[in-house]
């Protein structure tokens, strides 16, 4: 009985595992298809000081690395970031044109559940949106049940990237010295 019941439930934890981790378009794909196959060099914004402290206060916790890499093309950016959905880190490429969130992508989702977000149903509501004066995201995005963790992720990432980008205009704009 016992090698029966082993038998039935060893396939159903390989299902759930193969379920727990999905590339739906690897990073450099994203970048290709973002800027048509003229990829810009990576550059890096630092997190000190008052960026530290956002991401810090935003996230729950430090933001893993002191700098975060993103591409820039005239006022177009882009970002590939993680952070973690319940247990395990969620890629997420985002594209940022002029303070504005252009598109939102899930490349690389690894939880066992919350895998929906990657749906243009849930990443439509994104299109267009910016920070508010208080550095939040300008609309309510709607949840998706049994997905909650994963939601919070891609908000908070979404909302990291627009502050970033922001910071990144802001130096555009400051007289030289």
């Amino acid at each position: 009985m016992l090698r029966k019941l082993l038998f039935l439930l060893i396939p159903a934890l390989l299902c759930t595992t193969l379920l727990a981790k999905a590339v739906y378009q690897e990073p450099d794909d994203f970048l290709r298809e973002t800027f048509s196959g003229k990829v810009p060099e990576p550059a890096v914004i630092w997190l000190s000081g008052e960026r530290k402290q956002f991401a810090k206060q935003l996230l729950g916790h430090r933001y893993p690395s002191l700098r975060v890499r993103y591409w820039r093309q005239n006022q177009r950016s882009a970002w590939v970031l993680e952070e973690i959905g319940k247990d395990l880190p969620i890629t997420i490429g985002l594209v940022i044109n002029g303070g504005l969130l252009e598109q939102i992508k899930v490349l690389v989702f690894r939880e066992s559940r919350g895998w929906e977000i990657r749906h243009p149903f849930f990443t439509d509501q994104f299109k267009d949106a910016r920070l508010d004066e208080d550095n939040t995201l300008d609309r309510d995005i709607d949840g998706i049940s049994g997905a909650t963790l994963s939601v919070r992720a891609v908000k908070k990432m979404a909302t990291l990237a627009l502050f970033l980008d922001a910071e990144l205009r802001k130096q555009d704009v400051a007289p030289s010295p």
